[in-house]
């Protein structure tokens, strides 16, 4: 990683160098949940709502990729879709009450515009159905009531004992076999306005301040904006929609994407925790460059980790700073080791800038934007393609792939397909023959070649001689 020795003198805050708010925008995204109780197909549900859109994968262990959450988008309509199935998948899930299941519904039912409320036709109507019901009821939300496994005749005809949960007439749905889905969200949409607009100039540096609560992320947005922090909701009552400022800084604008809400609630379970976080997510994947935030008394923790893993499943460019400098006597720690255990615990974001400031004394802010902007160019770095294929062909000169076998892979050519993030396509006879070790090793040649520090690459392989 690229690093900055945090015992430089005191910087003064870039907004004191001629920083100036050029536009505020702002960007509402609605919010669709569904909810019930557990084992009723919610996340099969979900999934078949994202479609391709949540299957997104990473072979590095020690991160949590579970996603609570989605820009999804239905016959053009684009909203955020919620599940709130994580507390199903923790261990031993057979004693879960379902009061830690309602303190999800309640959570979700406050975040949604509209509500998808998920029954199970097989099981018929239970309790924590009506409890469910329930809150809904008192929450005054839009809903839709849907019955999930609605796939034969037996069960179709049982479907008027949910008019006892007193929400209507039950949508027959089989999310498993993809029946009734339309009918559902036509249903859902047309409780929710199609009010999300996006008029951000496409020169703008997109940058999401990201970290755990008390890390300093408000701090750190004060000192390089030069105000208070102001979250302002267009929308009364809700506490997702925020307000994105665009600055200049040395003729780039930067806006300054709000993640406040990310929030662990006490000792809360996991599935709660990642469900506070839904601000915070839509916010790194609307970014450019996703500035992830630590706290040096308490230097790197599980859900820092978290953090960083979410801007790697949406492909984002990452920046570290560790915010306290100042205080880091605190866990007695060096600023070598430091870097060390920063770099082998976001070891996923290759080469990220990391930086050491203090947002108190202003040390070390000044070089924040100047860290976006270095990630950002590497974020949109397009390499020649002459340059690229001589990279390629001396890498396999290098390391050679096998010469026998009737399988072999053999690989012909690549070329840059796009940018944000940088992504190449290899043109390769039998690639899934090609062990992953060898693409790791092709990764890594091509960043040793024209950097990407800070940025992910996607390598797709694409079956060809």
């Amino acid at each position: 990683m690229e690093r900055v020795c945090p015992l430089c003198p005191a910087d003064i805050s870039p907004a004191s160098e001629g920083n100036q708010r050029v536009l505020t925008i702002t960007m509402t995204l609605p919010v669709i949940a569904i909810v019930g109780r557990p084992n009723v197909g919610k996340s099969t549900l979900f999934n078949r709502i994202a479609g391709s859109r949540i299957a997104i994968v990473s072979e590095t262990p020690g991160t949590t990729r579970d996603r609570v959450s989605v820009d999804a988008e239905w016959f053009g309509r684009r909203f955020m879709l919620i599940d709130t199935a994580g507390i199903e998948d923790q261990p031993s899930a057979e004693v879960q009450l379902w009061d830690e299941v309602r303190v999800q519904t309640e959570r979700a039912i406050e975040t949604a515009d509209a509500v998808i409320l998920l029954v199970d036709s097989a099981d018929g109507v239970t309790a924590s159905d009506f409890d469910a019901a329930d809150l809904l009821r008192r929450a005054q939300k839009p809903y839709a009531l849907a019955a999930n496994k609605t796939d034969n005749t037996t069960r179709m005809a049982e479907l008027y004992t949910f008019a006892a949960l007193g929400m209507g007439e039950a949508i027959p749905i089989s999310a498993y076999h993809d029946i009734g889905i339309t009918e559902l969200m036509d249903t859902v949409l047309a409780h929710v306005d199609d009010r999300f607009e996006d008029d951000t100039p496409d020169d703008v540096i997109r940058v999401a301040i990201a970290g755990r609560p008390n890390v300093g992320k408000s701090a750190i947005f004060n000192a390089l904006t030069g105000e208070e922090r102001s979250i302002v909701s267009p929308v009364p009552g809700t506490t997702r929609d925020t307000v994105d400022a665009v600055y200049e800084y040395k003729d780039n604008h930067m806006m300054f994407l709000d993640t406040a809400g990310l929030r662990r609630r006490g000792k809360t379970e996991q599935g709660i925790e990642k469900f506070s976080a839904i601000r915070t997510i839509g916010a790194i994947e609307r970014s450019d460059v996703t500035v992830i935030v630590l706290d040096a008394t308490e230097f790197v923790t599980a859900q820092d980790t978290h953090i960083g893993g979410f801007a790697q499943d949406a492909y984002k460019a990452g920046v570290v700073v560790v915010n306290k400098w100042d205080l880091r006597g605190e866990v007695d720690t060096t600023f070598e080791e430091a870097v060390v255990e920063i770099r082998d615990r976001f070891k996923f974001i290759p080469d990220a800038p990391m930086l050491f400031t203090s947002a108190l004394t202003g040390r070390g802010i000044r070089a924040i934007p100047d860290a976006v902007r270095r990630t950002f160019s590497q974020f949109i770095k397009r390499v020649d393609e002459a340059e690229l294929s001589r990279t390629l062909y001396a890498a396999l000169g290098d390391r050679p792939l096998p010469a026998k076998g009737r399988r072999r892979p053999r690989i012909s050519g690549i070329e840059q397909v796009s940018v944000r993030p940088p992504t190449f396509v290899i043109t390769c006879k039998n690639p899934e023959s090609l062990h992953f070790s060898y693409k790791r090793y092709l990764e890594n040649r091509l960043r040793e070649s024209f950097g990407f520090k800070g940025s992910p690459i996607r390598m797709f392989y694409r079956g060809g001689n």
